[in-house]
């Protein structure tokens, strides 16, 4: 009997954002047979113009969640993406106004966005202070750094070949494989986190950390080293995500993305990772995105009302956890 909860479990951990997806368009198909008593908007959601959208739309949180994947599977949190990608949008701008390169621009603000992960590693492994109270500080040093160089509005940019990144080709008839750069940005970066947890020696450090710290520590592991490159990786990866954000706006906007680090950790913890740390992937954490996407999207097509939006999440969100808890006392039992 143990052994069978066990392997559900298991095969709960790894097909259960597959099944949250075809739960939400299952909602859908409901939904819209319910309000009409027909079946005559639900295929707009699979259109190839839309399913782009979609994927251009959920690009900016997805490559964020990416990082936070990597913090989040070492037992660790990270509260200041959000500022974080509304700095790199304005250091990208300024850089821009100055005369830089778009080359030199993106240089410049995933720069900025890794020097925040580092400072993040440091004040958690040397002062020895929880992750949740320094990202958090970080977060509102961060959003006052951009207001600074911003001068507190937007910062307008020349228009250079960065605006296109994650424009979609409007016409009806354009393959679903020609998709925004953006998204291809998404695709290689997903692919590089992979084989970096999967067959790397710092990726078996990152599980080891958030399995066991202390293990870890024994078996050798430099743990505040790993922590830094940890926060400072995910600070690089964060900088892409700012980097497509400019691209969205064409401006650097101080003021962007407020609350988008709950998109983020939502998206991990939707797509399997675990908050006590040890566990986590790429694919769970892409699909986890897709499915605050595809709902976005979904609410916006059929009107529905963006304070319902926040509670669907909000629900997937505390399902997603209290699956979480379940498997973890179900392998502690």
């Amino acid at each position: 009997m143990k052994m069978r909860r066990s392997q559900l479990l298991k095969y709960l951990a790894v097909f259960g954002p597959f099944l949250g997806l075809i739960f939400i368009y299952l909602f859908f198909l409901v939904y819209d047979w319910a309000d009409n008593g027909e079946i005559d908007s639900f295929g707009i959601l699979f259109k190839n113009s839309n399913l782009k959208t979609v994927a251009a739309q959920t690009t900016i949180v997805a490559i964020a969640a990416l990082g936070m994947t990597i913090i989040i599977i070492s037992a660790g949190i990270d509260l200041s993406p959000g500022s974080t990608i509304a700095l790199t949008t304005v250091v990208v701008a300024v850089s821009l106004q100055n005369g830089a390169s778009p080359a030199l621009a993106i240089l410049l603000g995933i720069g900025t966005a890794s020097l925040v992960g580092l400072l993040n590693g440091v004040l958690i492994t040397g002062l020895r202070i929880v992750p949740f109270i320094v990202t958090l500080g970080m977060m509102g040093i961060a959003r006052g750094v951009a207001k600074f160089l911003g001068n507190e509005q937007k910062v307008n940019a020349p228009e250079t070949w960065l605006n296109g990144l994650l424009a979609v080709d409007p016409s009806p008839s354009a393959p679903l494989w020609r998709l925004p750069w953006g998204v291809v940005v998404l695709a290689a970066l997903a692919l590089l986190v992979f084989l970096i947890l999967r067959y790397s020696v710092f990726g078996r450090y990152v599980f080891a950390i958030g399995s066991n710290e202390s293990a870890a520590r024994l078996c050798g592991v430099r743990v505040w080293l790993q922590k830094i490159l940890i926060y400072t990786l995910a600070g690089v990866i964060t900088g892409d995500a700012g980097v497509m954000q400019f691209s969205k706006l064409t401006v650097g906007d101080p003021t962007v993305a407020v609350g988008k680090e709950l998109d983020i950790i939502a998206s991990v913890v939707i797509g399997g990772g675990s908050l006590n740390g040890g566990k986590g992937g790429v694919s769970g954490t892409i699909l986890g995105a897709f499915i605050m996407g595809i709902l976005r999207n979904g609410c916006d097509i059929y009107g529905i009302p963006n304070y319902v939006q926040e509670i669907f999440i909000g629900v997937i969100i505390i399902v997603a956890v209290g699956i979480d808890q379940i498997r973890q006392r179900g392998s502690a039992a």
